[in-house]
């Protein structure tokens, strides 16, 4: 077990400012907690205090039932994994020797280091081709992924992630955050990442630790009941005015209707007839989406115009699983108003509309209202 719990845990400096406010929260071992929130509100201060980079004014941390005060701090750091933003790599080290550091240093020989070192690159989905490589030879994707694999190479129960993701580009940082929840759903750590980005946040954590000015735990709940029932006026505000749409993710989709679309190829293009306000989806040989294709657009084609200048965008993609904000998204970011629904493959199966998806929404809804109200008169009742 590796459970963590602060216990009326408070952190002020020497200048007055308080930056952990009476701390009480229990993350559960093997979770995914997040803590967000704007930037001085302690989110950080708090994960630090876990492994002693902070001492607490006053209150407990305990880690495993054990209170971390009264043991050897540089033991504890060892047996838990950190990762911060812009990797913290040595660079004077190559990634195989930055990724074994922490196991020479409990001890392992650095023969058998390296080959632990070579098996966690392996994990997280490196090449092993970069182990011989320095860091300023690697893009920052590859350090980020190289920070998270010299925090698993000790194997440790807790890991302590500061904003890890927040210094690469969106493309990367998205799959970073996919290659987390990979790693996670395999090895079931504890894990404590802070972030600011409450996207990130609702995508990653099992709960959410929502902390604000001067401090203070506002909310401590899985993302659904964040998104839903903000406990404060500053939760709200902070998760923002577009909360009911990040909700959606939470919501299932396989009850959306998928219609057959009319499809078409680029060889097919100039010698259709649309009406007008009709589109078709230009596919390729795989069935894979092109865009979308209108009046304009294939008058363009016959004209001499290029396919590629003629076709629409096709917006977002609804994939296998999807849930309803990724349907709504699909169907709203598509200039015909339908949203594409693929396969694994990425071949088109059929298309979502924007009402469908908002009945099914209403029809959780309405069960979950359904429910509820089933529960009550059941506890009256008793």
């Amino acid at each position: 077990m590796s459970d963590i719990e602060f216990s009326n845990v408070t952190k002020t400096y020497p200048d007055g400012t308080t930056a952990v406010h009476d701390l009480n929260l229990r993350i559960e071992s093997g979770s995914f907690t997040v803590f967000v929130g704007p930037s001085g509100c302690g989110k950080t201060t708090s994960m630090r205090m876990i492994n002693r980079m902070v001492t607490p004014t006053k209150g407990a941390i305990t880690v495993a039932g054990q209170d971390i005060s009264k043991g050897d701090p540089v033991k504890l750091r060892l047996n838990i994994g950190y990762v911060i933003q812009n990797a913290g790599l040595l660079p004077h080290r190559t990634v195989v020797d930055n990724v074994a550091t922490v196991p020479v240093l409990q001890g392992q020989s650095r023969r058998a280091a390296r080959q632990t070192a070579l098996e966690v690159l392996d994990r997280v989905g490196l090449d092993r081709g970069l182990a011989a490589r320095y860091p300023a030879q690697l893009s920052g994707g590859q350090q980020q992924r190289v920070g998270v694999a010299r925090a698993l190479a000790a194997d440790p129960p807790i890991l302590l992630m500061d904003e890890p993701f927040s210094a690469v580009d969106p493309v990367v940082r998205a799959e970073l955050q996919n290659e987390m929840q990979r790693l996670q759903a395999e090895l079931r750590k504890t894990i404590v990442f802070v972030t600011h980005d409450i996207d990130e946040a609702i995508k990653l954590g099992d709960r959410l630790a929502v902390f604000g000015p001067g401090g203070h735990l506002q909310q401590f709940d899985p993302p659904q009941r964040v998104l839903s029932q903000p406990a404060t006026d500053f939760v709200a505000g902070f998760v923002g005015r577009d909360r009911g749409y990040r909700e959606l993710s939470f919501r299932p989709a396989e009850a959306v209707p998928v219609h057959e679309l009319p499809l078409i190829t680029a060889e097919q293009v100039a010698g259709i007839r649309l009406d007008k306000g009709e589109w078709r989806l230009v596919v390729d040989g795989s069935k894979h989406p092109v865009g979308w294709i209108d009046t304009t657009g294939v008058e363009g084609v016959r004209a001499g115009h290029r396919l590629a200048d003629s076709i629409a965008a096709g917006g977002s993609l609804f994939p296998p699983g999807g849930d309803l904000r990724q349907a709504l998204d699909a169907a709203i970011s598509s200039p015909s108003e339908i949203g594409v629904a693929v396969d694994d493959s990425g071949a088109v199966i059929g298309g979502v509309l924007a009402r469908e998806v908002l009945q099914q929404l209403s029809l959780q809804r309405t069960a979950e209202d359904e429910r509820r109200n089933r529960a009550f008169f059941e506890d009256a009742d008793r």
